[in-house]
């Protein structure tokens, strides 16, 4: 039988017409002899109702014996409901089908948990996956994925883009993050890497003359994960030649106005704002700033060097800074309030934090009064802006430790105060990043973007004599808070690329190993050109308003980088070894393994599969009838996931918020003495024994 509908699709305008539909019980309702169930696919909910005038016995017993999320077809003609029983909440609320045959095509086992409980644990979800998928909400943001992949398309494709595929096998050229390997059969010894990006070849392809490139490219970083990174991810990559910097940026805003117009109907405001790196991280302490809402960082470090307070004259004096932040309204703000401040400041590096309400009446209440000048309070208050009833908090420290902190309590400000509303967008533009940024651990300077980003012209004389002070032709894109993507213009110019590599401290044999093919390539006539990449994951959770990557992912992995339904990755057989010719390496663990064996835990609990009732009753002396162990081992299983899930957790930094104190009695001495009773007195006290134990009476309900 060939299905007519889909579930959520039928509507009033169906009344009248035969139909087949097809799709799991989401519901069954017994109402006296007649079976209501609610059959859904992906489009949504039709109520299905079988009663035995319509059904045949075989048909109606099939119904009756269903299990929920069994997969059936339902045939008969679709009608309209009574309407004392519409359902308001679902499109097809006015009609249902009235089946006059049921078939089963596929019967579902004891689920793991209920699909319709929003308080299952999200480890749980990833483990079945395949079921979580059945949830609207799953399938719609899905849907809303791929309707965005093609509004992408069609815009890159009426601008002149052609779609091309670059190789997923690479050459491993380390300088960023680490690259997942791949050893090949063919070469013993020799790997190859999968792409972080397809950086090089879109590059080359520019060299070949393509001009505009794009592709929706598969992308792996292994670097640790969060809530917005996975080692796989999905990005939008797009190259042009012979454009410059503002070309490529003209281009962006209208590539994201047309996004957001077709996927939400929202129209960003024209023209996007730019803001300098520098200009970020001075007004907003962080390179990817929420523009939702205001709270702009504020330097004082002329007016503080004036002050009598010490701490913020010593910072003042040996070349830090002192800057602050104006909370308006905000100077009736709690004890509790400013502690939490405080602490936020003190967990992002600050040694502490001064602070001033300025009271609606005038007052200036904090210790900071009496050693400033009133000329100078007059000044500070001016150049923060703050009136009456506003409340202004500091920071004193060298230039990065000050950003930093004041980047994170403006957006603890924002969290706390409800600034950052999820159904606002605020995208702009960052521009003008360092060309290098220095690396404590290899003692050297490296390329904060990639090698091959283009410097600022003005800047090219700095290229070897102080790259500290060398801007980039390299720009983000960022999204309320979270950089969605990144691009630069490229070195054209094979003279610049070899300066380039000089301040980079790489060796005449180490450019020739790692990019001596694209540096050959270069020396045949490369065209100017630059390009961009945004992370289609990161875009989706941020237009939809999701808290994770792993909400938009359909099978993504968790925080060691493991997919818990397949419980990869996983060891291989030896021959698979031998033929790579990897034999006698350290013998790999599962996922799950490594997990259990990882960074020793006291008390770490074992996988929730690993729970044997059986051996639990034997051990706890507890007789657990046949018929409650489902119940008692589905319990079990939640309570051990639960506490993996939080042994799993990364606290290191995280301050302990309470200690368990020594508690004594002060009515009485507590004094431990040894019992002289014996098993047969416990015995003779029991009403009955079961099996040699003690049957303790139920006295609880």
């Amino acid at each position: 039988m060939k299905r007519t509908h889909y579930c959520g699709d039928v509507r009033r305008e169906d009344i009248g017409a035969d139909a087949v539909c097809m799709g799991w019980v989401l519901n069954k309702r017994d109402m006296g002899g007649v079976l209501f169930i609610d059959l859904k696919d992906r489009q949504g909910v039709l109520q299905v109702v079988c009663s035995r005038e319509r059904l045949s016995e075989e048909d109606f017993r099939t119904v009756e014996q269903l299990t929920l999320q069994s997969v059936i077809e339902a045939r008969g003609g679709i009608f309209e409901r009574g309407e004392d029983t519409y359902n308001p909440r679902l499109p097809t609320g006015t009609v249902e089908l009235r089946a006059e045959g049921i078939r089963l095509l596929s019967a579902a086992g004891p689920l793991p948990y209920q699909l319709s409980d929003d308080t299952v644990r999200e480890e749980l979800r990833l483990k079945y996956r395949y079921l979580d998928l059945r949830r609207q909400e799953m399938y719609r943001t899905l849907k809303f994925r791929s309707d965005l992949v093609s509004y992408a398309e069609e815009f890159l494709k009426a601008e002149g883009f052609i779609q091309v595929e670059t190789p997923m096998l690479c050459k491993s050229t380390p300088e960023g993050a680490r690259d997942y390997l791949v050893p090949s059969r063919v070469h013993p010894g020799s790997y190859y890497a999968l792409p972080q990006s397809p950086q090089i070849y879109k590059q080359l392809l520019m060299v070949g003359g393509i001009d505009r490139y794009f592709q929706v490219a598969r992308c792996f970083r292994d670097e640790d994960l969060r809530a917005d990174r996975q080692p796989e991810f999905t990005q939008v990559d797009m190259e042009m030649s012979f454009v410059t910097q503002e070309d490529v940026l003209e281009h962006l805003e209208k590539l994201f106005r047309h996004l957001f117009r077709r996927a939400l109907g929202v129209e960003l405001e024209a023209p996007l704002p730019r803001l300098t790196w520098t200009e970020c991280m001075d007004s907003y302490g962080s390179d990817k700033p929420d523009l939702r809402f205001g709270l702009e960082i504020r330097d004082l470090t002329d007016i503080a060097a004036r002050c009598g307070f010490a701490v913020f004259k010593k910072v003042a004096s040996s070349g830090g800074v002192v800057r602050a932040i104006c909370v308006p309204g905000k100077s009736d703000f709690t004890r509790t309030e400013i502690e939490e401040l405080t602490e936020t400041a003190t967990r992002a590096g600050a040694k502490g934090m001064a602070w001033i309400a300025w009271r609606p009446d005038g007052e200036l209440y904090s210790v900071l009064t009496k050693y400033f000048s009133r000329a100078d309070m007059d000044a500070l208050l001016e150049r923060v802006g703050a009136h009456p009833g506003d409340f202004i908090l500091f920071s004193a420290d060298t230039l990065a430790a000050v950003r930093r902190t004041l980047g994170v309590v403006r957006l603890h400000l924002g969290d706390m105060l409800g600034l950052r509303d999820p159904r606002r967008f605020k995208l702009m533009f960052v521009t003008d990043f360092p060309q290098f940024e220095y690396s404590e651990e290899e003692k050297r300077f490296v390329a904060m973007h990639h090698p091959f980003t283009m410097p600022n012209p003005e800047d090219m004389e700095y290229l070897e004599s102080d790259p500290a002070r060398v801007r980039a032709l390299a720009y983000d894109v960022v999204l309320n808070g979270i950089e969605l993507g990144s691009g630069s213009i490229r070195i054209h110019d094979s003279g610049i690329q070899a300066r380039m590599f000089r301040a980079l401290g790489f060796s005449p044999e180490e450019i020739e190993s790692r990019f001596g093919f694209m540096v050959h390539a270069f020396s045949y006539g490369t065209p100017p050109h630059g390009g961009f990449a945004f992370g289609l994951d990161r875009l989706v959770m941020q237009m939809l308003g999701l808290p994770s990557l792993r909400d938009v992912v359909a099978f993504p992995k968790i925080r060691d980088a493991s997919c818990p339904m397949t419980d990869a990755p996983t060891p291989v057989d030896e021959s698979q070894l031998k033929a790579l010719g990897l034999t006698g390496a350290a013998q790999p663990q599962s996922a799950d393994t490594a997990r259990q064996s990882a960074a020793p835990r006291v008390g770490r609990p074992a996988r929730a599969s690993d729970i044997d009732i059986g051996l639990v009753a034997r051990l706890s002396r507890l007789a657990i009838p046949e018929e409650g162990r489902a119940t008692m081992e589905a319990d079990m299983r939640a309570i051990v996931d639960f506490a993996g899930e939080l042994s799993e957790l990364d606290t290191s930094g995280v301050p302990i918020m309470a200690n368990a104190s020594r508690l004594e009695s002060v009515l009485r001495d507590d004094v431990a003495e040894r019992w002289e009773g014996s098993r047969e007195m416990i015995e003779a006290a029991a009403p009955a024994q079961y099996e040699g134990m003690p049957i303790v009476p139920r006295t609880f309900a």
